[in-house]
């Protein structure tokens, strides 16, 4: 039985673009480098809200604000698999610091379909554009 981790995903939007994030190099090449909505893996005793300021704090030294929950996807990799609760955010300041990310792009909902996704962040971003 693989690994199943509960993740939380941040839709970060600012002046109508959504912030876009690329993986860095990653031993599984299906996630290597692909985009994908910031956020991470929930901590015991966290609440999905603290787990999204937290990582989106750690990765991208930015405060957010957690609006509401989105969607959530459950994807099964290869190795591993992810059920992923995606929320609506908002940035006052829409600076952005890489720790752990390779590239950022701040774009418009019809451009999303432009960037390499990750598996899993695939029905997020088709249901962004059709929303």
């Amino acid at each position: 039985m693989s690994n199943h981790y509960e993740v939380v995903a941040a839709i970060i939007i600012n002046n109508s673009k959504i912030l876009c994030v690329q993986r860095g190099p990653s031993k599984y090449d299906y996630i290597s480098k692909k985009y994908e909505f910031p956020g991470g893996k929930m901590e015991a005793g966290e609440t999905k809200e603290e787990t999204i300021k937290r990582e989106i704090l750690e990765e991208l030294k930015m405060v957010i604000e957690v609006q509401e929950e989105f969607f959530t996807v459950t994807h099964h990799y290869p190795d591993f698999s992810i059920t992923m609760h995606c929320f609506h955010c908002s940035c006052e300041n829409p600076n952005v610091t890489l720790t752990e990310h390779i590239d950022f792009k701040w774009l418009l909902k019809n451009e999303l379909s432009h960037l390499d996704w990750a598996a899993a962040d695939v029905p997020i971003v088709e249901k962004l554009i059709n929303s």
